[in-house]
């Protein structure tokens, strides 16, 4: 209920915004509002102050919106209200209201992004965990336990990095633009300042998805090698291991944190005979030895080692909060940053460059909502604030049915001094459902892969 509930008051929030930018210029130019809808299909609520006002309605379908303004290209006009209508205003009014909506999202995405700045979030410290083995970040020299501290695209201007939320930004940046990504980390304790380079620009793939990001190998958040609690009757169980336990190594190997220690935990059920291993664990001031032999059990096609027991303490926290100011820049600049890496990435796909599976629909925008909802209003906000920017992003697109399609004939109109024809609008009109229909449907499809977990 949860999740229903933050979908529709996300898309509601979004849509209103959206298509009060153009009710507002609209009026503002002096054009007849004949009706603001939230929604599509059957009415289910509407207001009308006055017979010559506007209709304000809610439809049975949320998935979007219109305002429908006085126009003779649609109905004809009362002579006396022609000065009203949308057709007669001059070239850049009419350029104004249809870009509205787009620009009402990237202003929302403002000050959405500021409000949960201002409010603060409590996110994982830049403190890295064991990358992957023979990954990029493995090859730069990073170890478990390094904190990152800043990171560059040049190695020269550096941006701090506050928590592991921002490290994965930076990632991201540098991923889509094809850059490396320069980062000044320190050990756990804040010493030992080195600067180590992850090449982004070699991997020869800008799709962010799970295996590109095991190929740079960051790995995940820094977390202890203690147990945190062992489950009955289990391999943890029979060797004697408590929860507390602090592992120190494994047959004689150093563990640096709870993914290495997992991951040698799982990789013993590849062997055709397990033997126990050696391990030297830390309980309070003994250091005790201990057998452990974990149990082969099927992952999908391969073969597994387990032991019952859940590995890792929580991982260091940060509370990551902006003062005014400083909250409303960098709002600003994330929503610029988010809106030019949103628009490559639509390039991209348009050109083969980056895979359509990057493209989600309603049920992937409601699994989210839902889920930030759950984790705290500020999380929220910032979830919105990415949807707001993305719906203003796609409606800027030069698509016909799209506010970008719109201001496409507007620049044609503006170069050749005469509108689009009603033919070619009717067209262009038909191709742009097409279009639409078309990735709203691979949209669809692109949820369901994902939320029944297929690859």
């Amino acid at each position: 209920m949860i999740t229903v509930l933050a979908f529709l008051f996300t898309l509601g929030v979004l849509i209103v915004v959206h298509e009060y930018g153009h009710y507002r210029v609209a009026v503002a130019c002096g054009v007849k509002v004949l009706r603001f809808s939230v929604g599509f299909g059957r009415v289910i609520w509407r207001r009308q102050a006055t017979p010559d006002s506007t209709e304000f309605v809610v439809s049975m379908l949320p998935l979007g919106g219109y305002v429908r303004m006085l126009d003779e290209r649609e109905a004809p006009v009362d002579p006396a209200q022609l000065t009203r209508a949308f057709n007669r205003q001059s070239l850049w009014k009419r350029s104004a209201i249809v870009a509205a909506g787009p620009i009402a999202n990237l202003l929302l995405a403002v000050a959405l992004y500021a409000s949960s700045y201002w409010i603060g979030m409590n996110e994982p410290k830049a403190l890295l965990g064991s990358p992957v083995v023979a990954s990029m970040a493995e090859r730069a020299g990073l170890r478990a336990g390094d904190w990152v501290q800043a990171g560059s695209a040049d190695g020269e201007a550096w941006t701090d990095v506050q928590s592991m939320t921002d490290l994965v930004w930076h990632v991201t940046q540098g991923v889509l633009r094809g850059e490396a990504l320069y980062l000044r980390v320190v050990d756990a304790q804040g010493q030992h300042e080195r600067q180590v380079v992850l090449e982004l620009d070699r991997l020869g793939s800008r799709d962010i998805d799970a295996q590109l990001m095991r190929r740079i190998g960051l790995g995940g958040v820094y977390a202890e090698p203690v147990m945190a609690q062992i489950k009955p009757g289990g391999a943890a169980e029979a060797a004697g291991l408590h929860a507390g336990d602090r592992v120190l190594s494994v047959d004689g190997m150093p563990i640096a944190d709870a993914a290495s220690l997992r991951d040698l935990i799982r990789s013993s059920g590849s062997a055709s005979v397990i033997t126990p291993q050696h391990w030297l664990v830390e309980r309070g001031a003994l250091r005790l030895q201990l057998d452990v032999e974990p149990v082969a059990v099927a992952d999908g096609e391969r073969r597994i080692g387990r032991i019952e027991a859940f590995i890792g303490g929580p991982p260091e926290m940060v509370l990551v909060r902006h003062g005014f100011f400083d909250g409303l820049s960098q709002a600003v600049r994330r929503t610029v940053d988010m809106s030019v890496l949103t628009l490559k990435m639509f390039g991209r796909m348009v050109i083969g460059e980056a895979s359509l599976k990057n493209l989600t629909g309603p049920l992937t925008i409601a699994d989210y909502a839902g889920q930030s909802v759950r984790v705290g209003l500020a999380y929220y906000l910032g979830f919105l604030a990415v949807v707001s920017i993305s719906l203003g992003v796609l409606n800027l697109l030069p698509l016909p049915m799209l506010d970008g399609g719109h201001l496409l004939y507007h620049l044609f109109e503006a170069t050749t001094g005469r509108p689009v024809s009603v033919l070619w609008l009717e067209r262009l009109q038909r191709g742009g459902v097409v279009i639409m229909l078309m990735l709203m449907s691979i949209a669809l499809f692109n949820d369901v892969v994902r939320l029944v977990g297929l690859p």
